[in-house]
């Protein structure tokens, strides 16, 4: 079972400490995974990618890259480098979440919209922080641009992963573990997802969220990675109350009853703020790479409108396009 100690007996876990992991996480699944007949009926009803229609208004995303804001004391800042990337400044840091700046990941189509931030405009990166190891979200191209004592913060299980590559300063840690670099204290929390990266290992390794805190003024970001609406949601926010900002997925939700599980749509990212009781919302995980069926813009124009029927200070809904950044 999922360890269920609270956050305030979490001790923090020695950084690029070495552990054992279980051959399978496949008891932490929400639900099971799909089988031979949801596979078949995929294929045969063929709704992978939006068609022709679905793909127009693109252009209208401004993503002029823009200068990464500099990190004062007890202030964070975020900037959308697109998809589940952020450059995020707290603590006196600099996190990259998620990087992905290659052009092409496997199985896509590529990219629709430029990388928001230049590679060599970002400030020295202190950390990384991964979800889980989908070809979305780990991307080793880009890994292989930092250098090799950059802190990495992952799931279970894909410490070897990032070793085998020369990486100094691994810390793998399970749900509700966290570890502390400089004044960022760094825990993994759970997500409805799963994990593969290749034919033989489903679940091998771990998926979840990460809950960046400045430890000094108590400022608290909370990037959801990859997942679909559930219990976690209420469980992350009880344990963590005030989250001043939530970083959560908003596309790639199409058909519904393929990826209901997995993927938000928008308006379950809305209640999925509510139940996290945070502060703030910055949707991700659209407009980047084509991955569903829904329209590219669809997700943008939901999430507003979901904003807006729940009654929420729509300056504090950040929808900001790519290569954007906001600061609090």
């Amino acid at each position: 079972a999922a360890p269920t100690a609270p956050p305030e007996a979490a001790v923090p876990r020695p950084l690029g400490e070495v552990r054992r992991w279980p051959r399978s996480f496949a008891h932490r699944l929400t639900t099971p995974l799909p089988g031979v007949r949801a596979l078949a009926r995929l294929a045969r009803e063929g709704a992978l990618r939006p068609g022709p229609e679905g793909l127009r208004g693109i252009p209208d995303l401004p993503c002029t890259p823009a200068p990464v804001p500099e990190a004062r004391p007890g202030t964070v800042s975020v900037t959308w480098v697109g998809h589940a990337g952020w450059v995020l400044r707290t603590g006196g840091l600099t996190v990259l979440t998620d990087p992905v700046w290659s052009r092409r990941i496997l199985g896509t189509p590529a990219r629709l919209t430029p990388v928001g931030v230049r590679w060599e405009d970002l400030p020295p990166v202190d950390a990384v922080v991964i979800s889980h190891n989908h070809y979305d979200h780990l991307d080793a191209p880009t890994l292989r641009r930092l250098p090799r004592h950059t802190a990495c913060f992952v799931p279970a299980g894909l410490g070897r992963w990032f070793r085998r590559r020369g990486f100094e300063r691994v810390t793998e840690l399970d749900w509700w573990e966290c570890a502390e670099l400089g004044g960022v204290r760094f825990e993994f929390v759970p997500a409805h997802h799963w994990s593969k990266r290749s034919l033989l290992d489903s679940c091998r390794t771990l998926w979840g969220g990460w809950i960046l805190t400045d430890t000094e003024h108590g400022k608290k970001v909370y990037f959801a990675g990859d997942t679909g609406y559930g219990h976690w949601f209420a469980e992350i926010g009880r344990r963590h109350p005030g989250m001043d900002l939530a970083l959560l997925p908003i596309g790639a939700y199409a058909p519904r009853w393929w990826l209901r599980d997995v993927h938000t749509d928008p308006e379950e990212a809305v209640r999925a703020c509510l139940d996290l009781g945070a502060r703030r919302m910055a949707p991700m995980h659209w407009a980047t790479f084509v991955l569903s069926a829904e329209p590219v813009m669809e997700p943008l124009h939901r999430v507003r409108a979901a904003w807006e029927r729940a009654g929420l200070d729509r300056e504090r809904l950040w929808d900001l396009p790519i290569g954007a950044s906001r600061t609090f």
